[in-house]
């Protein structure tokens, strides 16, 4: 019986040892399940939290590309042309602004000499004609009464011309001088004396005509006034006849301009005041304003077997524009105010389209497409692609236009 309950308390006490062992061993299984998921779980806060720390600062980077692309796209067409380039040409950027600018009528027409201003010189007799300079020709210069031809008479059948001018001269004074004692007897009529001085007076006319211009040459033609020869009309050692035109001579200072302008501006016509003109030899713009020019005359009716009325101008010649030469004329009509227009030398052509280059900085250019109006040959009226105040290069529109090939934006390092 002592026996049975020993075992009995030592079975109870074996119960509680292993109850309370397993007791202690699941709580600190559960403290260290919970801290495991404690930790895990700030561990994956943490994880979260620093993803989206990297998420944000992608965000921020892709902002900062996108505003950089912009920047770049916003000086994509932005043309880099240096102070020391520009330096290197004849380069010029104006600011525009409205003014006025004048209606155009584009035509045609030719430069005239003025009239009086030119002599047609003649032969004075038959003979063969020879230059007196070798090398005379159209534009050479001659002066007043200096020689141009000499025409030699003596192998003609009719003989020497200057030799019976001569002896017809003398033949004449000398009846004339007896006439005139005879007169005074009475033994000739008042008649006879005075077909006798007639006679005389036209033999000195003709003997004065080459006296003093005769050479071994022959007989002298020389120029009338101060100027240019325009023409020559005949070879050297050719056969002439007296009354023939051998040359022309200009003294080229004031010229005329005759426009020829189409029948459907004829409503036009009493407004035109003046006028630009340019040359094909030069393809140069002259102004008849800068070349004291003055309005002669408006055709009333077109000209005889055309459609085109005349108007003409004359003006100083400076030396530089070729009489009988076909010009192309800018008939500058009724002024329009506040209008925006730019000079020629500004635009540049591509297939029928014309641009200009915008000055955005210093050396900063953008290539800008206008619509152009009325031309008057030196400035263009701009319909629309400039504003007042723009900018525009006037001067090396077109060296502008060569660097825009090279040009490369991304990669210059040009500093706005």
């Amino acid at each position: 019986m002592k026996l049975l309950i020993m075992a009995s308390v030592m079975m109870l006490s074996i119960c509680f040892y292993g109850c309370k062992h397993t007791e202690k061993h699941n709580h600190t299984a559960a403290e260290a399940h919970s801290h495991e998921d404690k930790h895990a779980h700030n561990h994956e806060g943490h994880k979260h939290s620093h993803e989206g720390h990297v998420h944000d600062a992608t965000g921020h980077h892709h902002e900062e590309e996108e505003h950089h692309h912009e920047a770049e796209e916003s000086h994509s067409d932005e043309i880099i042309f240096t102070k020391a380039q520009a330096a290197k040409t004849d380069f010029k950027v104006e600011e525009i602004q409205p003014g006025t600018f004048h209606q155009v009528i584009k035509t045609t027409g030719q430069v005239l000499p003025a009239p009086g201003d030119e002599s047609a010189i003649v032969a004075t007799t038959n003979g063969t004609i020879s230059y007196a300079n070798t090398k005379l020709a159209a534009g050479s210069t001659v002066k007043q009464n200096q020689p141009l031809f000499y025409i030699a008479t003596k192998n003609l059948g009719e003989g020497d011309y200057y030799a019976r001018v001569r002896a017809s001269y003398k033949k004449a004074k000398a009846g004339y001088e007896r006439a005139k004692e005879l007169v005074k007897d009475n033994i000739i009529s008042q008649k006879e004396y005075e077909d006798a001085r007639l006679e005389y007076q036209n033999a000195q006319i003709a003997y004065d005509a080459v006296s003093g211009k005769h050479s071994s040459q022959g007989i002298g033609i020389v120029s009338p006034l101060n100027g240019f020869v325009k023409d020559v009309t005949v070879k050297d050692g050719e056969y002439v006849a007296a009354g023939q035109v051998i040359a022309t001579v200009s003294q080229n200072k004031r010229l005329v301009l005759r426009a020829d302008v189409s029948e459907k501006h004829y409503a036009a016509l009493p407004t035109v005041q003046s006028a630009n003109f340019k040359t094909p030899y030069d393809n140069r713009v002259y102004s008849l304003a800068e070349l004291s020019g003055r309005l002669l005359s408006v055709g009333k009716s077109a000209e005889a077997n055309t459609f085109f009325v005349p108007v003409t101008f004359e003006f100083d010649n400076r030396g530089t524009i070729l009489p009988g030469s076909f010009v192309e004329i800018y008939l500058i009509s009724s002024p329009l105010d506040n209008v925006l227009s730019i000079p020629e030398s500004a635009l540049t052509n591509e297939m029928g389209h014309f641009y200009v280059y915008k000055q955005l900085d210093e050396e900063g250019y953008q290539k800008q497409e206008v619509k152009i109006g009325a031309s008057n040959g030196k400035a263009v009226q701009i319909l629309s692609g400039l504003a007042a105040g723009d900018r525009v290069v006037t001067r090396g529109a077109y060296q502008v236009k060569m660097a825009s090939a090279s040009a490369a934006i991304p990669g210059h390092t040009h500093e706005h």
